[in-house]
């Protein structure tokens, strides 16, 4: 029959079992509460660095957005002010295109007149040929002279005005008194013409009376 010194040594070899359970409990519920802990903290750690990368990533999102609003601005000042620059070149492109096609046709018409001009020789002409060909001639000079004074005014107000020198129109020959200086010359040879065998005769009769 178990005595009451082997009932105690029994209750505390339970209690000591006991003990040992719930130490072993109690590590077993540290053990797992470190271990959480740790996950815990691992995954805190990983939410840090997480908020980390986004706000490196908004930074970035922000300065790009900056950067590209800055460009489409610039896009829109540099775009307008290309055209309206485009727009002045082709305008001044075209307006010296104009102006070449002008001074092209201007020196085409000087040209042609002045190798006309050029040709005409007055001492060439004979006395029968001076009324025909001097009114050729006049009505050659005032052809040149009417076309020069069209580009005067044409080019008056424009870049090329220095090209015609002082700016002044030419005081152009009357044609009209010239023909009527021709036609006097032409009556002149006509009343002499008609008047010469009368002169020879009076001339050949006083010859005769001169010699008796």
């Amino acid at each position: 029959m178990p005595t009451l010194k082997d009932s105690r040594k029994q209750q505390l070899k339970v209690n000591e079992a006991q003990l040992e359970m719930d130490n072993g409990a109690r590590s077993a519920i540290r053990d797992n509460f470190e271990g959480k802990l740790e996950a815990a903290q691992t995954k805190l750690e990983q939410l840090q660095k997480q908020q980390e990368l986004i706000e490196i990533q908004k930074q970035e999102l922000e300065e790009l957005t900056s950067r590209k609003e800055e460009f489409l601005d610039g896009q829109v000042s540099m775009t307008e002010r290309l055209t309206n620059c485009l727009t002045s070149v082709d305008r001044s492109i075209y307006e010296m295109k104009q102006d070449l096609e002008d001074l092209e046709q201007t020196r085409k018409c000087f040209a042609e007149h002045q190798q006309k001009i050029d040709s005409i020789n007055p001492e060439s002409w004979t006395r029968d040929q001076l009324s025909k060909e001097l009114t050729k001639a006049i009505s050659v000079l005032d052809h040149a002279e009417d076309e020069y004074d069209e580009a005067l005014s044409y080019f008056a107000n424009g870049s090329h005005s220095n090209l015609f020198g002082n700016g002044k129109k030419i005081s152009k020959i009357s044609a009209r008194s010239l023909n009527a200086d021709s036609e006097f010359v032409t009556m002149l040879k006509q009343g002499m013409a008609f008047n010469l065998p009368i002169i020879i005769l009076g001339a050949i009769a006083i010859t005769l009376f001169l010699s008796r």
